[in-house]
């Protein structure tokens, strides 16, 4: 099975270049300018499942201090905060290995702004540059040794206390996609 590569998933949602997402946490409101333009098929992938109601529920399983706040595993959507905290497993397997069931092509090294700057929001991913799927993260201070691996295809516009404020276990409550007036 190594070295086996499924096809990738292309999202269908059709994207208007203005997109933020509304990320309502247990902590707060995050507010995010997604970057249509350099991560088209992140930020495509990111709306289809926000607008599907994927990521309501879920928890943030993986925080390390000073680097990154990581959420949208769908294994931690039937544990208890506690449990995600602690790391244990849950009744669909461990936080942190689950995803959407597809993947989707890496644009790192085609976004002219793949910066890891704080705030940023990236794509996690396993070994294979193309394993995105609906795991994120949030930089906890700039990250740049991740420009060349990792896609990012936001920007934190309003709520980057709340991101320091996030743990394992916090809640996403609800992820809802607008769109911002670019007359702004």
């Amino acid at each position: 099975m190594f070295g086996f590569t499924p096809d990738l998933y292309t999202p269908t949602y059709e994207l208007t270049g203005d997109e933020e997402a509304v990320i309502e946490t247990s902590k707060g409101t995050i507010r995010v300018r997604l970057d249509a333009e350099g991560a088209p098929i992140h930020v495509a992938n990111f709306c289809e499942l926000a607008t599907m109601g994927f990521y309501d529920g879920l928890k943030f399983h993986r925080y390390v201090p000073g680097f990154v706040i990581q959420g949208g595993c769908p294994n931690t959507r039937d544990m208890t905060p506690e449990e995600v905290a602690a790391g244990r497993p849950g009744p669909d397997g461990m936080p942190g290995t689950g995803g959407p069931g597809y993947r989707i092509k890496a644009e790192f090294a085609t976004n002219p702004r793949n910066s890891h700057v704080d705030g940023a929001l990236a794509m996690a991913r396993s070994q294979h540059p193309d394993s995105a799927g609906s795991q994120f993260y949030f930089c906890l201070g700039p990250q740049h040794n991740l420009d060349s691996g990792y896609t990012v295809f936001g920007t934190t516009v309003e709520g980057i206390e709340v991101e320091r404020e996030l743990r394992a276990g916090d809640e996403i409550v609800h992820v809802e996609i607008v769109h911002s007036n670019k007359g702004e």
